[in-house]
């Protein structure tokens, strides 16, 4: 007996059976309620959170984290994620999971499916993504434009009864296979192709689910208050519940329209309407130079676009639209103001690349052109949209959208690696920075909102809008994707000028238990599923 005694005492401490996986001691708890954060410790067993509390010594871990001074929050939601084709490049998505997101999420009107001709669904493609290897989470909304392409293509007219029907099946099938929603995107060809009935018709099926109508609506700048009453009264007249793609107010003629904006959205909230908005925290939008021409100059597609702007008559035609001093469509060159105001970030062409950072105004005056025919020659010259950054909001209303308790955030980009050949790319700094300017530069150092209130904004409010099952909290039972971070350090260094700067105070990150960040360094796992809305709510 004295000797199986003696034996047992010097038996090293990893023979005893572990009772969890992972133990974080001493963690500020901030659990996505939005409430004061505390003190405690989290258990992990598989991919859940099997405890959070104290407990007797004799619990035993497999990998205890020392966490105090950090605290430990649910891993963010990227609400509006373009990093579905960088995922499919390098699925460690570096400059999101270094501030903790863990998942992302696509749609913004185009879809990685259904694929025209092909019968491959969305679901599948993501399924693919995810058997490619991933880190974060993944999902996505069916893009309306994508639809509507696979149906009528890029054509310019309203959709028969006929393609509408077929429209709605492809939805329909998208949102039976997982999909949170809609996703339009009525600024560009060819979702600005579409009306508000067509889209009325669409949102109906995915009401018929309990999905989300997720809309980039038909004007940020000049026609704001109808574009916004028009997701209203989507909302309102088919019951889906709605949300506004990066909500802001473009154009300086525009700002004023922030305060009406808002009080529209809380008035149809008052009345029962379901809508919401998410946001990007930085007063210059990034898209490309389609932004500065007619919708309907991009019909028939891409070759038929880049044709016109070659022909000296179409040319003229579309300068003369784009000078016009209204319009019937939104002019982002009009809203900069300026062409000093738009920065271009993106080209295919290497020959092109040594522009990324310039703006169209240097550019112009390099090449002796006048700043739109530059703008079209460039566009022939890539063979692309070509990207770009433009100057459009006002910090006031930034801070002003960012109060609202019914905001939650996104990037509206892609997630990328600093390094290789994404250095040759000037990306919007919300590439590398969004999640961690909220919680440092907001929160912290300006005192907008707290940082408990700004975790429940990127987790379980987002989590809530996707009807995600056991995500979004901390709390046992919950799926265990977790980040901890240092409260008092976390911010974005990314800047327009110097872009590839990753974030920094994020330590650790989980995804379904698996640990992707340790001590601010990624591991290389990629634990990352394709996630839907749960059956059950």
């Amino acid at each position: 007996m004295r000797l199986l005694l003696l034996l047992t005492l010097l038996l090293p401490t990893g023979c005893f059976r572990a009772e969890y996986d992972v133990l974080v001691r001493g963690a500020r708890i901030m659990d996505g309620s939005g409430n004061p954060s505390f003190r405690s410790d989290i258990y992990l067993k598989g991919d859940t959170i099997a405890h959070i509390g104290t407990l007797p010594k004799k619990k035993r871990a497999r990998t205890v984290i020392e966490a105090g001074g950090l605290a430990a929050a649910p891993g963010f939601i990227n609400m509006l994620s373009w990093a579905g084709e960088s995922l499919r490049e390098d699925g460690r998505s570096m400059s999101d999971i270094l501030q903790g997101v863990t998942l992302e999420v696509f749609g913004e009107g185009w879809s990685m499916g259904p694929v025209p001709g092909t019968g491959v669904t969305l679901r599948q493609r993501l399924d693919s993504l995810e058997r490619g290897g991933v880190s974060p989470n993944i999902g996505s909304y069916v893009g309306a434009s994508t639809v509507r392409i696979a149906v009528m293509g890029h054509e310019n007219r309203k959709a028969t009864q006929a393609e509408l029907d077929s429209m709605k099946a492809l939805v329909d099938e998208a949102m039976r296979e997982g999909a949170f929603g809609l996703g339009t995107a009525l600024i560009y060809a060819p979702g600005a192709f579409a009306d508000t009935r067509e889209i009325m018709e669409l949102a109906g099926v995915v009401a018929a689910h309990d999905g989300l109508h997720i809309s980039h609506i038909r004007s940020e700048g000049d026609r704001l208050l109808e574009a916004v009453d028009e997701l209203i009264l989507i909302a309102r007249e088919t019951g889906v519940r709605s949300e506004f793609f990066h909500l802001k107010t473009a154009g300086e003629s525009n700002w004023p329209k922030q305060e009406l904006v808002l009080d529209r959205i809380e008035q149809a909230q008052a009345s029962g309407v379901p809508v919401t908005a998410n946001m990007y925290p930085y007063t210059a939008a990034s898209t490309s130079l389609t932004a500065i021409m007619p919708p309907d100059v991009m019909e028939d597609g891409h070759e038929a676009w880049v044709s016109r702007l070659r022909d000296p008559a179409e040319r003229a035609r579309i300068r003369a639209r784009i000078l016009e001093p209204e319009s019937d469509w939104e002019n982002f060159y009009r809203l900069a103001a300026d062409p000093a105001r738009i920065v271009l970030v993106g080209f295919r062409n290497a020959s092109l690349q040594h522009y990324a950072g310039w703006s169209l105004a240097d550019i112009a005056a390099e090449r002796g052109t006048d700043p739109i025919d530059t703008a079209f020659d460039l566009v022939i010259e890539d063979d692309s949209r070509v990207g770009a950054v433009y100057f459009l909001m006002s910090e006031d209303n930034v801070r002003a959208i960012m109060r609202k308790d019914w905001v939650s955030f996104g990037s509206d980009s892609g997630s990328f690696a600093a390094e290789g050949e994404t250095l040759a790319r000037r990306p919007h700094p919300r590439a590398y920075g969004t999640f961690a300017r909220v919680l440092g530069r907001y929160a912290r150092e300006e005192g907008l909102i707290s940082q408990e209130e700004a975790v429940r904004r990127m987790t379980a409010l987002p989590a809530a809008r996707l009807r995600l099952d056991r995500r979004g909290r901390l709390e046992a039972g919950y799926h265990a994707d977790i980040v901890i971070f240092d409260p008092a350090a976390i911010i974005d260094n990314a800047t327009f000028t110097e872009p590839h700067q990753y974030a920094t105070g994020v330590t650790h990150v989980f995804v379904n238990g698996v640990r992707v960040v340790k001590d601010g360094r990624h591991t290389g796992a990629t634990p990352g599923r394709v996630l839907s809305p749960s059956p059950t709510r």
